[in-house]
């Protein structure tokens, strides 16, 4: 039997729900989708609770040890997979490249990350956990937008029973908010339609076009792996970018610095060859001095907008490079 906590929960969610109805008439969805679909919705306490769960000091100065994480993410079984998807993908993979100027590999690391090559996509209701997170309104703007967006992709032809996701709205191999679908979901195969869900050659070609809409350079690397001398000097070194969605993600980053000036300061590359002298790129150490550092391009920032973390972006790179090896 429901507590009263949660009959007060259902009531207030069902009294939201015209507000979204309107919203989502507004915007252009059609009649019969809205109304086929909110008389069907429910509120759902787990993705209130889950949302809730979320870190919530973004002040806290404790930066856990990447080794750990890298340890997790890529290793040989992510990397054998990897291999395998990228080999079955070639021509697919080679068409999109072409396209874009984003590696193959770096199209494969991302679908990795994001659900290990497909094997796991989410299996929340996107439309009944957008609504509930809209109605819980810590960030109603948001989820609503995204609410009507995923009403949009079902006037696309896409059925309801596909949109399943994560509990905070992403979906697909490529785990696209519904919103970043509409703008940038591919059709790869030529079948008429973006299939995120099934098809692998849209979701590798939607995941090629992100990269190229977040302003990938053709020809250059996302980075390399270097080893830093003692006499290099760190202060004064600051990164004056700021990111709009992750305020800290630059913080322990260097200035930047063409390839040429970093070679000159005794930079060494762990195996890789230098990108070209012209190239921009700021320094990371992620475990701090002592130990395997990264110079960075552009196009790590490029990853960064994808999922705005360094250790997700390191991550990626070093699964791309494994998966190409």
């Amino acid at each position: 039997m429901p507590t009263v906590a949660a009959a007060q929960d259902e009531a207030g969610f069902q009294a939201y729900l015209p507000e979204l109805r309107a919203q989502a008439l507004r915007e252009g969805v059609r009649p019969a989708t809205v109304d086929a679909v909110l008389p069907s919705l429910t509120y759902s306490a787990r993705v209130v609770e889950l949302d809730r769960a979320q870190p919530g000091n973004p002040q806290s100065t404790s930066i856990p040890a990447f080794a750990p994480y890298k340890a997790r993410h890529v290793d040989a079984a992510r990397i054998s997979r990897g291999r395998a998807a990228y080999s079955a993908n070639r021509n697919r993979l080679a068409r999109v490249e072409a396209q874009t100027g984003v590696p193959e590999s770096v199209m494969v690391a991302i679908w990795g990350h994001e659900t290990n090559y497909g094997s796991y996509t989410g299996d929340f209701d996107l439309l009944r956990s957008l609504a509930t997170l809209a109605y819980e309104g810590r960030r109603r703007s948001l989820f609503a937008g995204e609410f009507v967006a995923t009403l949009k992709i079902m006037d696309r032809g896409i059925p309801r029973e596909t949109l399943k996701g994560s509990w905070a709205g992403a979906t697909g191999n490529p785990q696209f908010l519904p919103s970043i679908y509409l703008r940038l979901a591919k059709d790869g195969d030529g079948d008429g339609r973006a299939d995120i869900w099934n098809s692998q050659a849209d979701t590798l070609a939607s995941i090629g076009n992100y990269l190229l809409n977040a302003g990938w350079r053709a020809g250059q690397p996302w980075g390399i792996a270097v080893s830093v001398p003692a006499s290099y000097d760190r202060s004064g070194e600051r990164n004056e970018l700021v990111s709009p969605r992750c305020k800290r993600v630059f913080e322990r980053h260097s200035g930047w610095r063409t390839i040429a000036e970093w070679r000159a300061l005794g930079i060494v590359p762990q195996g890789a060859a230098w990108p070209g002298d012209a190239v921009m790129a700021t320094l990371l150490e992620p475990d701090g001095p002592g130990n395997t550092a990264y110079l960075l391009t552009s196009n790590y920032r490029v990853i960064l907008d994808y999922n705005c973390s360094n250790f997700y972006a390191l991550s990626v790179g070093l699964l791309a490079d494994a998966v190409e090896r």
